[in-house]
């Protein structure tokens, strides 16, 4: 089975090396909209994939990381990148290029870390990511699969490779969220008191 979580955030990029004109030599902003799917084949305790509110935790403050920043790709121009760095103080950098492609292979990525780094407590069975979708316009979207982020033609990703600005750190809930994910540290759900009606 499978379930639908939609994230909305605004950002800003330079898509280096692509066709269009306009994309790969200005900055310009996209209103994103992500789809994360999750998938089952067992449901928890309140009959569910995955509780809608469990993604309101982690991953969310995690794509939120990405509203109203600049993503850059780490191989890009060292002037424009020190530009990004001095003159926005939420930005990005990433081991890929921006594309809305990357995009939906780094938001796959990053779900499924923090789900893999994740101790359920209601009788979650199999979760995992999916698929990810990024609409990066109201008629173009690029739609990720697990085999999409083995891919290492695509690009090799790793934790260690996404660098979220101070400032953005400073904004999560839990400042130490990233470091503890990198760390490999196991992020816990809240425990549920099961209740039967009798």
């Amino acid at each position: 089975m499978l379930i639908r979580k939609l994230f909305k955030f605004e950002n800003a990029h330079i898509v280096r090396n692509c066709t269009s004109d306009r994309c790969k030599r200005s900055i310009h902003g996209h209103s994103y909209k992500v789809e994360l799917l999750l998938k089952a084949s067992k449901l928890d305790h309140g009959q569910m994939v995955y509780d809608f509110g469990l993604l309101k935790g982690v991953i969310k403050d995690i794509y939120d990381s990405f509203d109203h920043a600049i993503c850059f790709w780490q191989n890009d121009d060292p002037e424009y990148i020190r530009a990004c760095k001095t003159f926005s103080a939420r930005w990005v950098a990433l081991p890929v290029s921006p594309s809305a492609e990357q995009f939906s292979r780094v938001f796959f990525y990053l779900a499924d870390q923090v789900l893999k780094s994740t101790i359920t407590q209601n009788g979650e069975g199999d979760v995992e990511v999916y698929s990810v979708i990024v609409h990066e316009t109201d008629t173009g979207y690029a739609q990720s699969f697990r085999e999409d982020i083995e891919n290492e033609q695509m690009g090799v990703l790793s934790l260690q490779d996404i660098i979220f600005s101070d400032q953005i750190q400073a904004e999560w809930a839990d400042h130490e969220m990233y470091a503890k994910l990198l760390q490999g540290m196991k992020f816990q759900n809240p425990e549920v008191t099961l209740q039967v009606k009798l």
